[in-house]
């Protein structure tokens, strides 16, 4: 509760009304401009600069035209003086906040004046303004609608009238001027005053130009007219219109006040003011109201200003006026002087018999003429600028610091909790109606160096303004201590105010007759007086006086006796309010609006503590340092001294309350007859509703805001009292029944009346959301293309700060509403037009269509499907988690529930906003909850009583539309199909959580709800239960899935009774299980194949032979190891060969060259199939061989084919299986791996693979061409591999000779080969031997040296490498070696390795030069054929110089029979030779030589050989 006020004339004034705000006006959009004169016969394109001098302050007015009245409000900017701004509006129309700018060449004169075209008919040009600029140029412009103007244009010259005034040399300036339409006057600064018809005639027509002159008799009969005499200069002009007639007002400077009939131009008055109270007074300001018929008077007011003194006086006049043969008037002396001691007057507006005085704080108004004779008494209307100080904390009301302590003495926390409530608290009030102003936020903001365009903060929705605000916060750090952010905050709103008040000063009244509408034009805004609701004055009038409590039509009291008591109740409730401050309210509400909400009765419980023990002990927590010094330890000294002096106080108060009233009962009497004024009023009368514009609907909404905050306040101050008195009950003599009633009566009365005014306040202040847009279609729906824009123009203001959920509610009222709930659109509302508004609104939210007092519930459901129908869905949850706290904190819940379903209905919407929500808003964690609250407001709803005819009565877009329930449905039938719909709800929104639950419980119900027993339980399909459960589990799969719950998901479908669902889910789960990468889980054994497993293997043989066979993962995989987990280890292989038959078929169907990726991939699958086989016993290690199918058709037309299994059945265990014809064993499956790593291998060294499979003869062999090829590429260890694997016996060994053969060709310096070894470490992972003959060949995948060429040295390495290697193979290996390179190039040096292989090659037991195929005898019949005689000879004196040189311990062994052998042949082949060459000439020095050494080597072995021999013999005899 508010204290009483103070006036500043020196005596108390009654508060009567205050300002409500409706739009602001600073969105100007179109700029055009007016031709200059000096270039109108050319073309213009560009607006003259402005003179230079300028305007000390603003100048507005406002022109009321047209039926229903349009409104132009002209302003003229200081900074701009050549410049209007033009703003139309009409209530009749939605209000678009665009405007005009209209900029002449020049600075203009003060004054301009619009009105109504009443010279043309011409609908085109419904205005015209009328200007004059400082160099005396004159205009007279024909206006069209705003809106129908184009930004940055040039006003056409047909619409443009201009006129000279200085026509003479000695024209003096002009200090004034006023206009009607077709009629420009003009005042001089000489006291002349002229009249020109611009516009209405030609400017050289006769009569266009009217000096008003004196015409006396005595004049005329001197036979010439004289001026008249000038007075002083023209001050002031006011024309006006009485009986029809245009009279102009004109104040001069020196006090004479002259009145002039424009009809005629004659002067009717002319009269010298006498001024005897204020000596040394200036002149200012005429005003004239309406003249009255009735009393045939005209009312005058005059404003003085004292020069020394800087007082000023408003003295009013009656100007009586008879008509006759000529007009008579007569002004009386003043009838009322109003002085003024402090703030300047900025406008006054004259009704006939009342008075409004606009100052620069408060609204003036005075009744001239009252009905009782009486001097009527000054009334004070509040400016918004009280207001906004109030709601933010920076009135003289306020403690600069309550907010701060009561925080910290509520919250436990002091800094988790109390720093983000205290910029909740902020934040909401800084964005509610009558506080939120763009201009003036952006300017603060701008303090901060936070910048936007235009457009983009105009765009900004009240979410966005609010995360802009705290993330300015977080960059300041202001969020540190609760300490920090309270001075962070208050130095915000200090900056706030400060350019909400700079950007909106007052400019002038605006007053509309035809309503008796007050409004406030600002520099940037528009708004409404209205008047006090009847709690509001005597709130505010109460100061200790009988007399002065209530207002006009409030009986509050019964008798004398009962008024002294509400007068002592008053007292102590506004001493609970004083000791806590105004700061209470706003904690109160936002601990309501906080997060979690925090239960009302715990926020009172903490309040009423710091009214029993002062602030909490959290106060201390408060850091001094960050207060002024020594600032804490006082404010803790004077709290203490504040409670003692409460307590003692209100203990005097109580006792003196109970002796006065004889007893507590009587009291509470008084005090629960005063809580009934506190209820929303019930509007019974009945009036036809019409649409209200949204000027109206603003003004409604923001008076709504006023009232309910007054209300809640007030209501919550009684409240306090109420448990204060109960607390205090033993030492005020509270008897134990009146206790009670408090507890049980009063109490929970006012609790009720706060939670009304608490819905009322909420609506009214709290922003609507912005609309949840998902998809193109719904934003080009925004667009509003080819429709009525004003129909649909509200749905651009969603989110804004200034359309909130009041705002939505009264656009979207039910036509057929009881009550004016909207008043006449065709004019502004007038002061008691507003509240009785107000009061409509309050009480169709709180009654609604005319229901009874215990229907709130069903009031609050109306409210809320109108939000929940646009996308409310935060307002629609808050709203109705409030109704549903109060209903629980009365106890009706189950009452509720029995009677009519409103219960079920609440929670209901309940679920679907928490739904919406859901899907539209949240993430993560938070949508979780979100989504397991909506489930449980569902199943609350189906379980209430009466819930099937409550829910079946909503409408469609929140009812059970999908279902056509009729007839008798038992109760367990309608919950089937309730949480059938709810499942289908959740559904579409996409939120597989909720569907699951639903159709889980609707699963439970499906017996009962299909039993034949009941009648009325029976469902309207003739549907069977199986099918009916075959549908829910499908349902309950699908969502599984949707869950990635792929458990549960097949349990549903091992679960489905129908076959045909069930086959149909189970193939869906293998996709989803593929698609999802989780298609392991078949084979993790995990999952209970009871008789699907062979089902599964088809859906998955299915699935692969038309799944692309790269995708990943691949299914022949799949079906690899989910034969291997059934231990299927033949079916296991088939697959996977299978897998690899199709990688070499379809990927050589259109002749592309398959990648290196895919060769590996079917190397995999050959050595997956083979690792298969090695698990099953000799005599099973086969699989059936693919079903061919014609390639193309298998390509583009793949069909699903059937299975040959094979039928393993055994007689007795050594019984062996029945083979078919056509097979593939492990030695062919081992020939393809092989095969398919030699493409692998010349693949990577980007080979064309030349072969087709009709010459590699399916699996079974190989040509020699790919040996070759491989041999060529230098890939020997897989050429070796493929000669192992694919030859036996002679043809390996034969193979074997070619390969070596070809090697060696490589190391001759005529043939070497520019081409790499390209082995591959790869393929060492990739070849395979058997089991016989792994010791042959291992280690022969040793990779050589990573060299791209290999130079000759590195070819003779190799050579030797691999000979080393493979000669056990075939022991003629170096004599092909040594013989090719001898046959390529005859005198080539073979190397010593080689030599060496055929030196080392005897036994032990063997002397001589043969034993082994590659022996020195073969070497040298080599040297022998080939020419190399020299070799030859040293290679056998060599061999014979080894047999004489023997160790004595081996002559025994060499004297055995056939222990020596040696080629003699070849010997004597050599001798041949040399011989031939000797005869022929030839070398024949050396050939000489060479014969000599072979003769005498001879003769000596010959030598040695017989006395072997003749050892022998003697040894036997």
């Amino acid at each position: 509760m508010k204290p009483t006020r103070t006036e500043n004339m020196g005596r108390r004034v009654p508060l009567t009304g205050m300002e409500t705000s409706i739009m602001a006006t600073d969105a100007v959009e179109f700029d055009v401009s007016v031709p200059s004169s000096s270039l109108r016969d050319g073309a213009i394109t560009s607006v003259a600069p402005p003179a230079c001098t300028s305007f000390t302050e603003d100048h507005a007015s406002c022109a009321v035209v047209g039926d229903p009245p349009t409104y132009l409000i002209w302003r003229i900017r200081k900074i701009r003086p050549h410049v209007v701004e033009l703003l139309q509006f009409s209530t009749a129309n939605e209000f678009r906040r665009i405007g005009l700018r209209i900029a002449f060449p020049e600075t203009l004169h003060p004054a301009v004046f619009v009105c109504t075209n009443e010279i043309s008919s011409s609908t085109g040009h419904p205005f015209l303004m009328y200007a004059v600029t400082s160099s005396g140029i004159a205009y007279c412009l024909k206006l069209r609608n705003v809106s129908s103007y184009i930004s940055c244009s040039v006003i056409p010259l047909d619409e443009v009238v201009e006129f000279n005034l200085h026509t003479h040399q000695d024209s003096k300036p002009v200090t004034s001027v006023s206009a009607i339409s077709g009629c420009l006057v003009i005042g001089r600064n000489d006291g002349s005053v002229s009249c020109f018809k611009l516009g209405s005639l030609d400017q050289h027509s006769p009569g266009f130009q009217h000096e008003l002159r004196d015409d006396s008799g005595f004049n005329r009969l001197l036979g010439f007219i004289s001026r008249v005499k000038l007075a002083g200069a023209v001050h002031d002009m006011v024309i006006s219109e009485v009986c029809g007639r245009q009279f102009l007002f004109v104040l001069h400077s020196d006090g004479v006040l002259r009145v002039w009939d424009l009809s005629c131009h004659s002067r009717v008055l002319n009269h010298s003011m006498n001024i005897a109270t204020m000596a040394e007074a200036k002149f200012v300001r005429l005003w004239v109201g309406q003249g009255s018929i009735d009393t045939n008077t005209i009312p005058l007011a005059i404003l003085y200003k004292h020069l020394d003194h800087s007082l000023e006086m408003i003295n009013i006049y009656r100007l009586h006026f008879s008509w006759g043969d000529r007009v008579s008037l007569l002004l009386e002396p003043s009838t009322h002087n109003i002085p003024f001691n402090q703030g300047g007057c900025l406008d006054v507006k004259l009704a006939s018999d009342k008075i409004w005085i606009l100052k620069d704080n408060t609204l003036i108004f005075l009744d001239l003429f009252p009905s009782d004779g009486h001097v009527g008494e000054a009334q004070c209307y509040a400016l918004q600028e009280e207001f906004i100080a109030d709601q933010l904390f920076q009135s003289a009301d306020y403690s600069s610091d309550a907010i701060l302590w009561v925080t910290h003495s509520i919250f436990s926390s002091t800094k988790d909790e109390v720093v983000p409530f205290i910029s909740s608290i902020f934040v909401r009030r800084l964005l509610q109606p009558g506080v939120y102003n763009e201009m003036a936020l952006r300017a603060t903001l701008l303090e901060y160096s936070r910048h936007w365009t235009d457009s983009n903060f105009q765009s900004m929705t009240s979410d966005e303004l609010k995360q802009e605000i705290l993330s300015l916060i977080e960059d300041e750090g202001a969020t540190a201590t609760p300490v920090s952010i309270y001075l962070w905050w208050k130095n915000f709103c200090t900056h706030y105010i400060h350019h909400w008040c700079t950007n909106n000063a007052p400019s002038f009244l605006l007053i509309d007759n035809t309503s008796t509408a007050v409004g406030l034009v600002r520099r940037n805004s528009v708004s409404l007086f209205r008047c006090l609701d009847n709690v509001e004055q005597l709130l505010d009038g109460f100061s200790g006086e009988l007399d002065e409590l209530g207002g006009p039509e409030v009986d509050w009291i019964d008798n004398d006796s009962d008024s002294e008591l509400l007068l002592e109740v008053l007292r102590c409730v506004i001493s609970i309010s004083n000791r806590l401050g105004k700061t209470t309210l706003a904690i109160f509400y936002e601990s309501l609006m906080s997060t979690p909400i925090i239960p009302f009765g715990e926020i009172v419980g903490r309040i009423l503590k710091i009214l029993e023990n002062g602030y909490g002990s959290s106060v201390g927590t408060i850091k001094r340092s960050d207060l002024h010094a020594g600032y804490g330890w006082e404010r803790e000294l004077t709290d203490k001294k504040n409670l003692r002096k409460f307590s003692i106080e209100m203990m005097l108060s109580l006792h003196t309350l109970c002796n006065k009233g004889a007893s507590w009962g009587r009291v509470l009497d008084v005090v629960e007859s005063f809580l009934k004024y506190f209820v929303p009023r019930k509007m019974s009368h009945k009036v036809q509703p019409q649409r209200s514009s949204d000027v109206n609907t603003s003004i409604l909404v923001h008076a709504t805001s006023q009232i309910s905050k007054v209300m809640l306040e007030s209501a919550l101050d009684v409240l306090l009292f109420l448990n204060y008195m109960v607390s205090v009950s033993g030492q005020v003599g509270l008897l134990h029944d009146d206790t009670s009633r408090i507890k049980l009566d009063l109490i929970p009365m006012i609790e009720e009346i706060i939670c009304e005014w608490h819905i009322i306040h909420f609506l009214a202040i709290t922003p609507s959301e912005s609309a949840a847009v998902e998809d193109f279609s719904s934003q080009l729906s925004l667009l509003q293309i080819d429709k009525n824009g004003s129909k649909e123009i509200w749905k651009g203001k969603l989110g804004k700060c200034d359309f909130t959920l009041a705002s939505l509610l009264m656009l979207k009222m039910n036509p057929s509403t009881e009550g004016p709930i909207y008043l006449s659109s065709k004019c502004l509302l007038s002061p008691q037009d507003i509240v009785l508004a107000t009061h409509n609104f309050t009480s169709w939210v709180i009654w609604g269509n005319g229901r009874e007092p215990s229907a709130f519930l069903n009031t609050s459901t109306e409210l809320a499907l109108v939000l929940l129908r646009h996308g409310q869905y935060d307002a629609v949850e808050y709203l109705l988690s409030v109704v549903k706290a109060q209903s629980q904190n009365e106890k009706t819940s189950q009452c509720m529930q029995d009677v009519d379903g409103g219960w079920c209905i609440m929670h209901h919407l309940l679920g679907c906003c928490q739904l919406a929500q859901a899907h539209y808003k949240l993430h993560g964690m938070m949508k979780e909850r979100k989504v397991h609250e909506a489930i449980c407001s569902f199943f609350r709803a189906s379980s209430g009583n009466r819930s099937s005819q409550a829910l079946q009565s909503l409408p469609p877009e929140v009812g059970l539309s999908s279902f056509e329930l009729t007839g008798c449905l038992s109760s367990i039938t309608w919950r089937f199909h309730y949480y059938q719909w709810a499942m289908q709800l959740f559904e579409q929104y996409n939120i597989s959580k909720g569907a699951f639950e639903f159709a889980l419980a609707a699963l439970e119900l499906v017996e009962e709800a299909v039993s034949p027993n009941d009648n009325c339980g029976r469902l309207p399909s003739n549907e069977s239960a199986i099918s009916i459960q075959g549908r829910l589990w499908a349902n309950i799969f699908k969502f599984s899935l949707d869950l990635h719950q792929f458990y549960d998901a097949y349990c549903a479908i091992i679960s489905n009774p129908d076959e045909e669902s069930q086959y149909i889910c189970l193939r869906r789960f293998i996709i989803v299980l593929y698609e999802c990468d989780a298609i392991k889980i078949l084979c993790c054994g995990e999952l209970p194949f009871i008789g699907l497993a062979e089902k599964v293997e088809q859906e998955l043989v299915w699935k692969a032979e038309r799944s692309d066979l790269l995708s990943k993962p691949s299914l022949y995989k799949l079906l690899y190891a989910f034969e291997i987990c059934r231990h299927n280890w033949q079916k296991a292989a088939s697959y996977m060969y299978l897998y690899s038959a199709r990688l070499r078929m379809e990927g050589t169907l259109g002749d592309n060259q398959l990648s290196s990726s895919l060769l590996l991939e079917r190397l995999n699958g050959l050595s997956a199939a083979i690792n298969a086989l090695h698990l099953v016993h000799p005599n099973f290690a086969w699989i059936e061989p693919p079903v061919e199918r014609d390639a193309i058709q298998s390509k583009h037309y793949p069909s699903k084919k059937a299975k040959r299994t094979v039928d393993e059945q055994f007689a007795r265990d050594d019984t062996k299986p029945q083979k078919r014809n056509s097979y593939i064993d492990m030695k062919q499956l081992e020939n393809e791996f092989v095969l398919t790593s030699s493409e692998y291998l010349l693949s990577l060294a980007n080979i064309k693979w030349p072969f087709t499979d009709c010459r590699l003869s399916g699996i079974h062999e190989a040509p020699s061409e790919l040996v070759d090829l491989l041999v060529q590429n230098n890939f020997y260890d897989m050429a070796f591999i493929v000669v192992i694997k694919l030859w036996r016996d002679s043809a390996l060994k034969r193979e074997l000779e070619r390969v070596f053969s070809a090697m060696a060709l490589k190391c001759c310096p005529s043939r070497l080969s520019s081409s790499g070894v390209r082995n591959d470490p790869r393929i060492s992972s990739l070849l395979l031997v058997s089991p016989n003959e792994q010791n042959d060949v291992h280690g022969s995948l040793d990779v050589l040296p990573s060299s791209q060429h290999l130079s000759g040295n590195g070819h003779w390495e190799t050579l030797e490498l691999y000979l080393e290697k493979y000669k056990g193979f075939n022991a003629r290996l170096p004599i092909i070696v040594a013989e090719t390179l001898l046959r390529t190039e005859s005198q080539m040096e073979l190397p010593l390795w080689l030599v060496l292989m055929f030196k080392d090659g005897r036994r032990a037991k063997t002397w001589g030069m043969t034993c082994e195929e590659a022996n020195p005898a073969s070497l040298f019949r080599l040297y022998v054929d080939y020419g190399r005689y020299t070799e030859a000879t040293h290679l056998l004196l060599e061999c014979m110089e080894s047999f004489a040189s023997m160790p004595p311990t081996d002559i025994i062994n060499r004297k055995r029979p056939s222990s020596v052998c040696f080629p003699y042949n070849a010997v004597q082949n050599l001798w041949c030779k040399i011989d031939e060459l000797i005869r022929s000439g030839h070398m024949v020095d050396a050939c000489e030589k060479l014969r000599n050494l072979l003769h005498g080597a001879l003769m000596n072995h010959l030598k040695l050989l017989k006395v072997d021999a003749d050892d022998v013999i003697s040894t036997i005899a």
